[in-house]
Parts: C-alpha cells; structure tokens; sequence
C-alpha cells in the first residue's frame, strides 16, 4: 500500500476508540442479514455478551494502529488463523467481510466516512485478508501431511466419564481407525454438532488428555447461566444430555497456539494455573510435561468453588503419587468441605499474593493460565508484581480472540 494509505488508516484511530463497539455491533447486523450463510461459524452466545463486538474493535483499532508493520500483529494473526483453519474459513469468505465492513463503516460514520478514508480502509482489508489466507493455506496443508485430513471427519463417541458434577470427559475415536497422530499439548479441537432443529452448529474444545493413538478426549462444561436472559451453553447441554456411547460427531485436526514449551533449562520449574474447566489445556501439558521432562518441578494451582465442581481429582491424585517432582494445590473459593489427602493441599479463598508467596518462593519460572478472564487478569497481574517477565506469562481465553 501506499504510505499515505498508512497515514489515512492511522487518521481513522480515535473515530475506531470512540466508536469501534457500535461499528462491530452493525457490522454482525450487517452481514447476518446480508450473508446469513456465515452465522454458522460464530458463537451466539458471545453475540449476545459482546465479546464478540468487543473482540473486532479491538482488532479494528490495533490494526489501525499497526498497518504498516504487520510484524507487531504477527502473534494476534497466528492465534486467529488457528481458529479460522479450526472452523473451516476459506478465501470466499473474506470478500463477505470486507464488503460488509466497508458497508458498516459508510454507515455509522456517514459524513466523516470520505470516499479516501473507505478506499484506504480497501485497501488495508485486502492486505490484511491476504496475510491470514495465506497463512490458513500453510495451516491446511500442514493438517493434511500431519493429521491426515483438514476439513471435518467422522468419528465415535467410545466413552463419556463424569469429572465432576458439571464435566464429562468425551473420548473420541476416528470411524476410519487410521492411528492418530501427536498433537501439540494445550491445542484444541473442533466439534460440529446438528441439534434438535436439524441445524448444525461448530465448537471449539481443547484436548485434555496427552496424545494416543485411538482416540480424542475433550471434557466438556455443562454451561447453565444463573441470569434469565442468558440462554444455557447449546452445544455442551446437548452434548451431556443427548450424546452416548456409539453416537457420530464431526471433528477436525487439532489446531490452536496455545501449546506447552518446555524451557531449555531442565531444571526450571512450570507453573500451572488453572480456573474451572479452564484446567482441560493445561492437563494435557501437565501430562506431557512430566512424562518427557523428569527432573523439572511441576506445580499445578487449581482453583474451584468447591469440590463438587472440582474435576479430574482422581486423575492428578495418581500424578501425584506417581510423580515426585509434580507439587499440586487446590484452592476452593465456596467450599462446602475439605478433603484430606497427603498428596492433595487445599486451601480457601480465591488466588492471592499470600497463596503465590507460600507454594512459590522463587517466582523465577514458567506459567500458564487457563480460566476466567477476570481470574486470568488478576493472576497476570499478581505475577508481575512479583517480577515475573511477561515473556514468562502464557494464557488462553475460551471466546473469540481479542488480540489482534
């Protein structure tokens, strides 16, 4: 692009901060009403919080802001690629979003919207739609020669486990029998399920357990908001109540950046923080990690309101007693009681600098955290008061990527 392009895109910054979550609000509008085709891949649930909105303003101004050096994006447009390969993006839909955005931007900034600032805006899309289409080709391809397939493929539902009373763990296996192939630890996987209505519908769940050959397993939330005008989670509802031993689901190849990676020192500690089902990543790295690194020290925090809606207790109590250098702490935030176990620490409240300080002494190590935004902030920000570089700090949201 031209530089002055940059210079226009840049110019349209504040206009983006000031009203960049009513233009992504009429942008949905826009294209739900004139590509409803495209509803498919979206979640409704974060439509309706949001995030979603919330997510493509962000986006809108960062690359506002970084047009002209993609390579500040490069992270941003890797974790979004992945979810695109996940749910089967392809080139004829970036024209659908562009003529829709562009429309959108007409719209809401009627008079200030020139014909200069829609042209640069043109321009800027097709240069970003370039860089993900061509980095989703890379993606495809390297699913095909690692996995064997891109795209959705057949499986069986071999076996459903109750992890606590609102988990279930699904264990999946391909109809085709062909072996699995090794995923990256913390990726995550994509289920297309058709509901009541005959409708189908796409969701992403990470991989819980360490890689085998026969099968997947996901362990799914059962998702009931307290508030009225929040509808139940539709597919992980559907998939406890009506999904048994022997019934067919649609999956693709792993995908996902969010990935365990162990540091050249084997003696530096990995630190693992999870919040609620937020532990389904991080127990697949937690696998991986003590199987294929010895003599590093493993911890594990994992946080609950209470027991009953702890998972995997059995699962990490035999890690545990298996694995010397494998620390593990609970912390119940609403417990009803305690449980007493010599490999199992538990304490209350919700996470803090006291709890940091006492199960770790020399914050000097690697961490991951999966769980609620709110938790994920507070943690990040109790770690780097602690001296904890941000390089040090990895993290995964379930919702629509919100860092572009």
């Amino acid at each position: 692009m031209k530089p002055e392009t940059f210079d226009i895109i840049r110019q349209t910054l504040p206009i983006l901060e000031l009203h960049g979550e009513k233009i992504a609000d009429c942008f949905y509008k826009n294209m739900f009403r004139n590509n409803p085709e495209v509803k498919t891949f979206f979640n409704p649930a974060h439509q309706h919080e949001g995030t979603q909105q919330r997510a493509l303003a962000g986006a809108l101004c960062a690359y506002a802001q970084h047009a002209d050096n993609p390579e500040k994006l490069k992270h941003a447009i890797e974790l979004i690629a992945h979810k695109h390969v996940a749910l089967g993006i392809k080139p004829e839909h970036y024209p659908i979003v562009g003529n829709n955005l562009l429309l959108t931007l007409r719209e809401v900034l009627g008079e200030a919207a020139s014909d200069d600032i829609i042209d640069a805006w043109a321009d800027a899309y097709g240069l970003l739609a370039g860089l993900f289409i061509d980095r989703e080709d890379d993606l495809y391809n390297q699913q095909t020669q690692q996995h064997g397939w891109q795209g959705f493929k057949a499986f069986n539902l071999i076996r459903r486990h109750q992890e606590s009373s609102n988990i279930t763990s699904f264990y999946l296996s391909p109809m085709d029998k062909k072996p699995l192939q090794a995923y990256l630890p913390g990726q995550y996987i994509t289920l297309k399920v058709q509901l009541a209505d005959g409708s189908q519908v796409m969701r992403n769940y990470s991989l819980s357990a360490a890689p085998r050959e026969d099968y997947f397993r996901i362990s799914v939330k059962k998702e009931k908001n307290q508030l009225p005008e929040h509808a139940d989670g539709v597919v992980s509802n559907r998939l406890h109540d009506n999904f048994h031993e022997g019934d067919q689901l649609l999956v693709t190849p792993p995908s996902g950046v969010f990935t365990l990676k162990l540091p050249s020192d084997n003696h530096r500690r990995v630190v693992f923080i999870a919040g609620g089902v937020g532990i389904t990543p991080l127990l697949s790295m937690l696998h991986h990690g003590l199987a294929h690194s010895p003599y590093r020290p493993f911890t594990l925090i994992q946080l609950a309101r209470n027991n009953d809606v702890l998972p995997f207790h059995e699962e990490l109590l035999v890690l545990a007693h298996t694995y010397e250098n494998f620390d593990w702490h609970v912390r119940l935030s609403q417990p009803a009681s305690i449980v007493n176990s010599d490999k199992l620490h538990q304490s209350l409240g919700h996470i803090d600098k006291a709890l940091l300080e006492q199960l770790l002494p020399d914050p000097q190590a690697d961490y991951y955290l999966c769980g609620p935004k709110a938790m994920m902030k507070a943690t990040r920000l109790l770690l780097q008061q602690r001296g904890v570089e941000d390089s040090a700090i990895f993290a995964e949201f379930f919702g629509p990527a919100e860092a572009l």
